[in-house]
């Protein structure tokens, strides 16, 4: 059994009692954070994940897999005091505060995480609310041990009242990483249900598709069933298992949630290329998933389908991707 599921009291689903030197060549171990930031303080969120990478490295993972914006925090049923044509002044409060939480790319806690990287010798990638100038942006961090931020990829389509709070990101930030697991890359929540997005990054070669996530319905692990099955490839998804304590105590939530103080109850997911399950779901807890990775599993996979290659019909369908940075004001000489 190569699945390995461990909870925060130490209860394991799957157990893989071989010892690394009895593993197969090439195989390599992963794991899947499910926890809560802790919203608006960077610094004791990044302290968390720090934590976090030294545990699965001890366990020894490879590649490490945090949910989407853990670093910032996923502001779940706050409305930001905006309705269609109003603002409120203590909306206006609330995004301060976010803003104030979030990270820039050469700021400490993205040199800290790198330096967890390279301590603990685990390739990492974790979801940030990342400051631009004057705009907040969804992003997933590409981080390897060898050469500290390799990548990042901002959310190309925000979901909803997202799009108050977070910008949209381009194309020139599907970055891929390469890792000792296998090719990288990150396609963020809402954007997997968006099939020419997902083309993009089968055509990009990734072998673990990591999907950062705050969707945490039960419905969610088909869809990362469906694209292990579509895309050949290790899917590795990250959801938080986020409380109302987990927020300061003036924090509103300006919708019930439907599960009541649990605002996101997880749901992280381990899935091979042909559909297995490797780890996972688990809801209502903060756990740790393990998986051992061998990429002869996607190959095989591909003997009778390739989405990109000889199950695709580019004489009929064709797919165009502009990479070039979308900036709103471009100075020439």
């Amino acid at each position: 059994m190569i699945g390995l599921s461990i909870s925060n009291g130490g209860e394991s689903n799957w157990v893989d009692d071989r010892r690394d030197d009895q593993k197969e060549e090439g195989v390599q171990k992963v794991a899947v954070i499910q926890s809560a930031s802790v919203p608006f303080d960077a610094d004791a969120s990044t302290s968390k994940a720090e934590r976090f990478i030294e545990q699965a490295a001890t366990q020894g993972a490879k590649l490490v897999v945090f949910p989407e914006a853990f670093i910032g925090g996923y502001p779940k049923g706050s409305a930001f005091g905006a309705a269609v044509g109003f603002r409120t002044p203590r909306g206006r409060e609330e995004f301060l505060r976010y803003s104030n939480g979030a990270v820039t790319l050469d700021g400490p806690e993205v040199g800290r995480l790198i330096k967890a990287s390279r301590d603990h010798n685990v390739s990492m990638v974790i979801g940030v609310v990342e400051r631009a100038g004057n705009t907040l942006y969804c992003t997933a961090l590409l981080i390897s041990p060898d050469d500290g931020l390799v990548g990042k990829h901002r959310k190309l389509m925000p979901t909803g009242i997202e799009r108050l709070v977070w910008g949209f990101g381009d194309g020139s930030t599907l970055d891929t990483m390469d890792s000792p697991v296998g090719k990288v890359g990150s396609v963020i929540c809402w954007e997997n249900y968006m099939p020419l997005m997902r083309q993009a990054m089968y055509a990009k070669g990734v072998q673990i598709y990591c999907a950062p996530t705050a969707d945490d319905r039960p419905a969610w692990q088909a869809s990362m069933t469906h694209i292990a099955l579509e895309g050949r490839v290790f899917v590795l998804s990250a959801c938080q298992y986020l409380t109302r304590d987990d927020f300061p105590e003036d924090h509103p939530v300006d919708f019930e949630p439907p599960n009541g103080d649990i605002l996101m109850r997880g749901g992280s997911i381990i899935v091979d290329p042909l559909g297995e399950v490797l780890a996972g779901p688990v809801f209502d807890e903060e756990t740790i998933l393990y998986a051992d990775i061998d990429l002869d599993q996607k190959t095989k996979g591909h003997l009778d389908f390739d989405a990109v290659g000889h199950y695709a019909r580019p004489d009929v369908f064709s797919l165009t991707v502009n990479t070039e940075p979308m900036d709103s004001v471009t100075f020439e000489n």
